[in-house]
C-alpha cells in the first residue's frame, strides 16, 4: 500500500528469502507453524494506520461511556461462565478492519469484528522480526520500520506484555490456560509466550482445585492468561476441574466475561462511520429483499466460523426463532485488493492489538491476513500462495505514535 516499498520488497523477493523467513519463526517458536504465513509483509501508509487506530478506540469508548450497553451485554454472558470479579474494562482488545474506498477513493478501515479477548501478541512481535530479518527490511530507503506501534522497542513491548500478564506474581505462578494447548493452531504463540515471560502453559484439564485454589502440578496458579474459548469447551463437552461461577481465590489476565461483552453482540450498538449496518436476526419482521448484499454471522462463532456470505432464505428460516438473539446480520462490505503481488492484488484484514493498561487503551501492534477469497481464513484461500498470516510494517520516521 506504500507503492515505493511495495515496488522495492517485490524486486528484491526471492523464494530462498521466503524459506528464510519461515524457517526463522519456526526456530523463534520452537515448533512448525500450522497455518500459512504469507510471502510478504504488509506496508501501512501512516495516515491509514492512525485512522485504523484511532477507530478501534473511538469503538470502544462508545461502548464504555454507554451504561445501557453493560447492563444489555449482562445477558451475553451464558450463566456457566458468568465469572466473579470483573474488571472496569478488559484487558486486551483487538478490532478488525476491511479496507473499502470511499468517493474520493481514498482507503478506509471498515469493522469486520471487535473482541476483548488475547490474541496471538508474542506470535505476532516474533513474525515482525522474522519478516526484518529474513527481508533486511531495515536496508530499505525511508528511514527505520516498524511493526510495533506507539513509539514501544523490543524491550518496552516485552515489558509491557509482562506487566499484565504476569502482574506481581512470580511467573512461575502464573499459567497460560487453553484447552489441548499443544494441539492448538495457535500453539507457536503459546510456546513464545512461554518464552518471552517463563510463565507455563496448561490445558484446562490439567488444573486441579482444593478449597478456594487452583494448583498445576501441585504448585499453585495465583493468576491465568486466559485462553479457553467458551465455545470450543461446549462443543469439546469438557468437564472443567472447577465451575468457572466460584470465587477462586485466582485473578484473570484477560476476564472472560469480556469474550461474551464486547464481541459481534457489540457491533448493532456501535453508531460510527467504520461500521457496516448492522442488526440482531431477532428484530426483523420482514428481511431485507436482497440477502446476497448481507453477511449472516454468529455472535460468539471463534476463527470465521458459522458465518454466511450472502445467506439464503431457507438458511435463515432453519435458524430457530428462540435462536435469532444469538445472530446478526450485517450489510455486506465489498473489501478491495490493496497488496501488488506476484501473484495478484491481495485484499488485507488488519487487527489493531490493544492492552488497557492503567486507564489508557494502548494500541501495540497489528495482526495482518490477507487473502484473495470471499473471506481471509484458510478455507476460502487454499492452494494459493501470497495469502496467509502477515506482519504490519510502517516508515517509524512518518508515524511516531498513533
Amino acid at each position: 500500500m506504500i507503492p515505493e516499498l511495495r515496488k522495492s520488497f517485490n524486486d528484491r523477493w526471492s523464494p530462498e528469502k521466503y524459506e528464510s523467513l519461515l524457517g526463522g519463526i519456526a526456530a523463534r517458536a520452537g515448533t512448525s507453524v500450522p497455518f500459512r504465513c504469507s510471502e510478504t509483509p504488509v506496508f501501512l501508509p501512516p495516515d491509514l494506520l492512525s485512522t485504523t487506530v484511532r477507530y478501534g478506540r473511538e469503538l470502544y469508548g462508545q461502548l464504555a461511556e454507554n451504561p445501557d450497553y453493560r447492563a444489555a451485554s449482562d445477558v451475553a454472558i451464558p450463566n456457566q461462565f458468568r465469572v466473579p470479579n470483573e474488571p472496569e474494562h478488559p484487558l486486551f482488545v483487538q478490532a478488525d478492519f476491511g479496507l473499502v474506498r470511499d468517493s474520493n477513493d481514498k482507503l478506509e478501515p471498515k469493522l469486520v469484528e471487535i473482541q476483548g479477548f488475547p490474541s496471538i501478541y508474542a506470535f505476532q512481535f516474533a513474525l515482525g522480526e522474522a519478516y526484518r530479518e529474513a527481508y533486511k527490511l531495515d536496508e530499505f530507503e525511508g528511514g527505520p520500520i516498524s511493526h510495533l506501534l506507539d513509539g514501544l522497542s523490543s524491550d518496552s513491548f516485552t515489558e509491557l506484555l509482562a506487566r499484565v500478564i504476569v502482574g506481581e506474581h512470580e511467573p512461575q505462578e502464573v499459567v497460560l490456560l487453553e484447552i489441548d494447548p499443544y494441539e492448538q493452531k495457535t500453539l507457536p504463540d503459546f510456546l513464545l509466550t512461554q518464552q518471552m515471560l517463563g510463565i507455563r502453559i496448561a490445558s484446562l484439564t490439567e488444573v486441579k482445585r482444593k478449597g478456594r485454589e487452583l494448583f498445576l502440578d501441585g504448585k499453585p496458579i495465583r493468576r491465568i492468561y486466559n485462553r479457553v474459548i467458551a465455545d470450543e469447551l461446549v462443543a469439546k463437552k469438557i468437564q472443567s476441574p472447577f465451575d468457572f461461577r466460584d470465587d477462586l481465590d485466582v485473578e484473570w489476565a484477560g476476564h472472560p466475561n469480556w469474550f461474551f461483552r464486547l464481541s459481534k453482540f457489540s457491533i448493532p450498538w456501535f453508531r460510527h462511520p467504520s461500521v457496516p449496518r448492522t442488526w440482531f436476526l431477532h428484530e426483523f419482521r420482514e428481511l431485507p429483499d436482497d440477502l446476497s448484499q448481507y453477511v449472516l454471522k454468529p455472535l460468539f462463532s471463534f476463527a470465521g466460523q458459522g458465518v454466511i456470505i450472502g445467506p439464503t432464505q431457507a438458511q435463515i428460516d432453519a435458524i430457530p426463532p428462540s435462536e435469532r438473539a444469538h445472530y446478526i446480520l450485517q450489510e455486506k462490505m465489498d473489501f478491495i485488493p490493496t497488496v501488488n503481488t506476484p501473484a495478484g492484488a491481495t485484499k488485507v484484514e488488519i487487527r489493531v492489538m490493544y492492552i488497557h493498561h492503567r486507564g489508557e487503551m494502548r494500541a501495540v501492534t497489528t495482526v495482518i491476513r490477507t487473502g484473495r477469497g470471499k473471506m481471509m481464513g484458510v478455507d476460502f484461500n487454499k492452494n494459493l500462495d501470497w495469502v496467509g498470516a502477515s506482519a504490519g510494517f510502517y516508515l517509524s520516521s512518518a508515524l511516531a505514535g498513533p
